[in-house]
């Protein structure tokens, strides 16, 4: 869904942009910089919003790991399954986004989409 409103041409580095947009604490540089290309501000609110949301999950991993002693053994062999879905989760909303469309994640895109 590219931006296609009247006299905004996409900037000449907006796929740049839109990777930046999945790399963590890089997101607020497209946030920041490129106010005029609303497809770049999406992708970089659902950067931010995705990135809140996988930090939220690795303090309750972690916390999981801590609490539960022995229990947290078996948290603990999944989760390099879990950064393995998070690295293609980023990966997978860099290549759709530079390809002109978006990644929806239910109920993270929602919440993005408030800002």
């Amino acid at each position: 869904m590219a931006d296609t409103s009247p006299g905004s041409a996409p900037s000449s580095n907006r796929n740049v942009m839109i990777v930046l947009s999945y790399l963590w604490l890089l997101a607020l540089v497209p946030l920041l910089t490129e106010k005029d290309d609303k497809e770049v501000q999406w992708h970089a609110k659902h950067g931010i919003v995705l990135m809140l949301a996988e930090l939220v999950v690795w303090v309750v991993v972690n916390f999981v790991l801590v609490a539960l002693g022995p229990i947290g053994c078996i948290v603990a062999l999944i989760t390099p399954l879990l950064a393995l879905g998070q690295l293609a989760l980023h990966i997978m909303a860099m290549v759709k986004g530079v390809n002109g469309q978006r990644l929806i994640v239910p109920g993270l895109s929602e919440f993005a989409d408030k800002f």
